[in-house]
């Protein structure tokens, strides 16, 4: 497979955290200086943390965790990413905000096609943005800005839970991500002719 095309430089680490307005607002005011791992590690264990209390008991706690995980994860946004594991990151992000989604749906009675879909949409759009990289191709920041981050999307679930509209807030971020990555992503490689991907079948069958 070739590479970038029209000589684009690919993504930074950080680029794909897909960070929303909130944590980008977060990683300005910390000007860089918050490692971003040992954050997300942390991130990730209060979510599996209030998540648990929440299953077990009243799901206040687990409808507040995207507050704290926000401000944890939030502010090491800014950073470089430029550390010999902070590789790591993106993959800690997509975890905490699958996870909550697939778990809270689960406890709070969502219907699991509408967490599957939602969940699908997100994993699609995630490996649809990886791939773009590497071809030196990256969705437009209003897009991007559109889709709300993982962090404004945990917060949207978060509120329509504390209101009781939980699987009304599925169904709407499903249809609403579908439509706007989806039809964003077309549009894109119809731009670009298919992003100049050439694959070499000799290549990849040796």
């Amino acid at each position: 497979m070739n590479g970038p095309v029209n000589g684009a430089v690919p993504a930074a680490v950080g680029d794909h955290r897909d960070d929303g307005p909130v944590c980008l607002a977060l990683g300005r005011t910390a000007r860089g200086r918050l490692p971003p791992l040992p954050a997300a590690i942390a991130a990730a264990g209060v979510t599996a943390l209030l998540l648990a209390a929440g299953m077990h008991g009243p799901p206040t706690p687990a409808l507040l965790a995207p507050f704290v995980v926000v401000l944890l994860a939030g502010p090491s946004s800014g950073h470089p990413h430029a550390g010999r594991l902070d590789w790591l990151v993106p993959p800690v992000i997509r975890a905490i905000e699958y996870g909550y989604l697939a778990v809270l749906g689960f406890a709070q009675g969502v219907p699991a096609p509408l967490g599957y879909v939602l969940t699908a949409v997100l994993a699609l759009h995630h490996c649809d943005a990886a791939y773009r990289s590497r071809q030196g191709v990256r969705p437009r920041g209003l897009v991007l800005r559109a889709g709300l981050g993982w962090d404004g999307r945990m917060l949207c679930v978060a509120f329509a839970g504390l209101c009781g509209l939980l699987p009304i807030a599925y169904a709407a971020l499903a249809a609403y991500l579908g439509v706007l990555f989806g039809g964003e992503g077309v549009a894109m490689w119809a731009r670009s002719g298919g992003g100049g991907v050439m694959v070499d079948w000799e290549e990849e069958r040796a």
